[in-house]
């Protein structure tokens, strides 16, 4: 399985757009010590990582559907049978 960061890619994004932690900050309306710890998550939850996507204009969902193996015979077979 392919290990995400998503706190490190989001820093590294934050920084590659010439942003402040400030300016961050006071888009997410989170404290330094909050912004520290988020950097420093290998995972969010959905709704918040919707928030920084919406903010930084980037999609971090992507990183994870680029990950993902692609699926199989069987599991798309079983996707297109009728349902009975």
């Amino acid at each position: 399985m392919h290990h995400i960061h998503i706190g490190r890619l989001i820093r590294e994004e934050l920084r590659r757009q010439g942003h402040t932690n400030e300016w961050f900050m006071e888009r997410l309306g989170v404290s330094e010590r909050t912004l520290q710890r988020l950097f420093h998550k290998s995972s969010l939850d959905t709704d918040q990582l919707f928030r920084i996507s919406s903010i930084l204009g980037t999609n971090f969902f992507q990183h994870y559907s680029e990950a993902l193996p692609p699926p199989s015979n069987d599991t798309a077979r079983q996707c297109l049978a009728p349902q009975q």
